[in-house]
């Protein structure tokens, strides 16, 4: 997942977005960078967050630990986005 895997991982994680809250395509697909996630989606709340991550590790093919996750990991889209870059194209 080099050349293109910035997008994919995007729209994967945008894809278990919707999946996993049960949101809209739409709704999902309007999210930017600074879009707030925990905090602002009532759909997002602790037992989702526990299955989001677990449903990325699926998608994405990779391992998340607890210490991986802080308070800013799900605080936006973009910071989501962001980790899961990271732990995907490492």
């Amino acid at each position: 997942m080099r050349a293109d895997g910035a997008v994919q991982v995007e729209d994967t994680v945008r894809a278990t977005l919707r999946d996993v809250l049960g949101l809209s395509e739409a709704r999902v697909a309007a999210f930017d960078e600074q879009t707030p996630l925990f905090g602002a989606l009532p759909e997002l709340d602790s037992m989702a967050v526990a299955g989001l991550l677990t449903e990325l590790e699926d998608r994405l093919g990779i391992l998340i630990e607890d210490d991986d996750i802080d308070g800013e990991t799900l605080e936006t889209f973009g910071a989501l986005t962001r980790f899961a870059n990271a732990k995907a194209l490492q």
